[in-house]
C-alpha cells in the first residue's frame, strides 16, 4: 500500500526470515561467522540463544548465502513443543528425502546413517537447524541429540547440529552434561544498540530501494527506546510509521508519528 509512496521496490520491514535483508552488526557478523565455523570446520554442534525477535532465525536462513546451497542439505525443525525424541527422528529422515517411517528407533537410526555417509561421499554437508528449541518439552529429545552426535567416521561428524532458542535454551542444555560437553561453539545474541537500530533502519531502507532520509533523528531514537533494539520490534514500529507517514503524506517520520505508533502497539491489548 505504501512502497509506491515513499519509492520502494518492496516493504523493508517484513518480520520474515529473508537473508536479502540481514543487518550485519557486530554481533550478528560474529554470530553467524561462529555458525558458520561450526560447519566448515565440522565441530558437530553449536548454540546460539537470543531473546525473542533478535534475529536467531534470520541468521540461521543466512548461512545457505555463505556457504553455498550446492555444500550442504539443511533441514529445519521448527515446529518443538511437544515433540517426542522418535518424531523428531522421523522428521530428520523425512525433509532428508526418505518417505516411510519406520516404528523402531534402530531402523531410523541406521536409514539417517546411510543418508549421511551419502551426503558425505557426495561432498555434500548435512546441517540440522532446531529453531525454538527451548520449547523441547521432552528431556529425551536433547539425550537424542546427543546421541546424533555419535554418527561420526574416524576423522569427523557426519552431521552439524545448531540449536537455536532464548536464553532458558542454555538451561535445559545444562541439564543435559553430555550435551553440554558436545557444544564447543556458543554465543549469546544480545539487542542493537543506539547507534545499531538507527543503522539497521537505513540498510533496510536501502536494501528496499529507498534513498532519501525517511526517519528523523529524534524519530531513531525513540525508535530504538520503545523497541529496546530487537529487530522484531524495529520491524513493527517502522512498518506502522510508513503507514501512517503514507496516510499523512508526509516525506519524513517525526518524532510524533512514531509515539502515535508506539502509543496504538502499547493499547493493543
Amino acid at each position: 500500500m505504501y512502497v509506491i509512496y515513499w519509492g520502494l521496490k518492496e516493504k523493508p520491514f517484513e518480520n520474515t526470515p529473508d537473508p536479502h535483508f540481514l543487518y550485519r552488526s557486530p554481533m550478528h557478523e560474529e554470530a553467524l561467522t561462529r555458525l558458520i565455523y561450526a560447519i566448515e570446520e565440522r565441530k558437530g554442534a553449536a548454540i546460539l540463544t537470543g531473546e525473542y525477535g533478535s534475529g536467531k532465525t534470520l541468521l540461521s536462513r543466512s548461512i545457505l548465502d555463505e556457504i553455498g546451497n550446492e555444500k550442504c542439505k539443511v533441514v529445519y525443525i521448527t515446529n518443538t513443543q511437544g515433540i517426542t525424541a522418535l518424531e523428531f527422528l522421523r522428521e530428520i529422515i523425512f525433509q532428508l528425502g526418505i518417505t516411510e517411517r519406520p516404528d523402531f528407533k534402530t531402523d531410523l537410526l541406521n536409514i539417517l546413517k546411510d543418508i549421511l555417509q551419502r551426503n558425505v561421499d557426495i561432498g555434500q554437508e548435512t546441517i540440522i537447524v532446531i529453531d525454538e528449541a527451548h520449547l523441547i518439552e521432552d528431556m529425551k529429545v536433547f539425550e537424542e541429540l546427543r546421541l546424533l552426535l555419535n554418527l561420526q567416521l574416524e576423522k569427523r561428524f557426519l552431521l552439524t547440529l545448531l540449536l537455536l532458542g532464548q536464553p532458558e535454551l542454555r538451561e535445559k542444555i545444562n541439564r543435559t552434561p553430555q550435551l553440554k560437553q558436545r557444544m564447543p561453539i556458543r554465543y549469546h545474541l544480545a539487542a542493537l544498540n543506539e547507534e545499531e537500530t538507527g543503522k539497521y533502519i537505513i540498510h533496510r531502507l536501502q536494501i528496499a530501494g529507498r534513498v532519501e532520509k525517511t526517519f528523523s533523528e529524534e524519530a531513531l531514537k525513540l525508535i530504538y527506546l520503545q523497541s529496546g533494539g530487537f529487530p522484531r520490534e524495529i520491524n513493527n514500529i517502522c512498518d506502522m510509521c510508513l503507514f501512517i507517514g503514507f496516510g499523512k503524506k508526509v516525506n519524513e517520520i517525526d518524532e510524533g508519528i512514531v509515539k502515535e505508533v508506539t502509543s496504538d502497539l502499547d493499547g493493543i491489548w
